[in-house]
């Protein structure tokens, strides 16, 4: 695998998902334990740190084949095409019934999985950065404040990384650059202030619970993909 360190202001390029080997990545997900979920929201925000969860999966069986699956498409770069011939097979050989057209289910696994991981990964990698800048990814539908984050500059330990460190909703491609300080005067960069966080309230409708959650973010992404013994809070 190539260095992902090869200069300070191209982080992380060399390592893109789906096309190298990222051993952070894969000891992110390698790390999570199988855990059985009948909704989306049974599992909230950081938990998913800890758990690899499909919704509806809630046989043993299942969920292990769809996990071997997923870790293939991490540790191999598998594409999304091969994940979703194997989603049908996994499908029919366990008989599942699952929501949704079945490309469909398999893109969510897929890219959920597969970007977070990553997202993990850079997390790690980024500690060796005292600041890091947010920009914006080529989503098809741009979300009005991750563009309007795009660009910040914050110092690596402010808390504004714990809830908006991407990914920030379901598809989001937004990303995170380290930055060193000769990299920050080199390009002209400046320290920001961390954008103002508001909040709207999401009720989950099963069980009545209301959450504040960041405007900006979709429900459960508030949080920063890491795994659970890098100790940097």
């Amino acid at each position: 695998m190539a260095n992902e360190f090869e200069n300070e202001t191209d982080v992380g390029i060399k390592a893109q998902y789906g096309s190298q080997f990222f051993i952070q990545a894969i000891a992110f997900f390698r790390a999570k334990l199988n855990l059985p979920t009948a909704q989306w929201d049974d599992l909230w925000r950081a938990a998913h740190n800890r758990a690899f969860v499909v919704a509806g999966a809630m046989e043993a069986s299942l969920l292990t084949d769809l996990r071997e699956a997923v870790d293939s498409a991490i540790s191999q770069g598998k594409s999304i095409s091969w994940f979703q011939r194997e989603f049908k097979s996994i499908v029919a050989k366990n008989g599942w019934s699952h929501t949704g057209k079945s490309d469909w289910r398999a893109n969510i696994i897929y890219s959920t999985n597969v970007r977070q991981s990553y997202n993990a990964g850079r997390y790690e990698q980024l500690q060796s950065f005292d600041y890091w800048e947010y920009q914006h990814g080529d989503s098809r539908y741009p979300r009005e404040l991750h563009l309007k984050w795009h660009g910040t500059v914050l110092p690596k330990d402010d808390p504004w990384w714990l809830t908006h460190f991407p990914s920030n909703g379901w598809g989001c491609k937004c990303r995170v650059r380290g930055r060193s300080r000769q990299a920050l005067k080199r390009l002209g960069l400046q320290v920001n202030d961390a954008p103002v966080i508001e909040y709207r309230d999401w009720l989950n409708k099963k069980t009545g619970e209301v959450h504040k959650v960041p405007k900006g973010i979709d429900p459960s992404f508030d949080y920063a993909p890491k795994r659970g013994d890098l100790k940097v809070e």
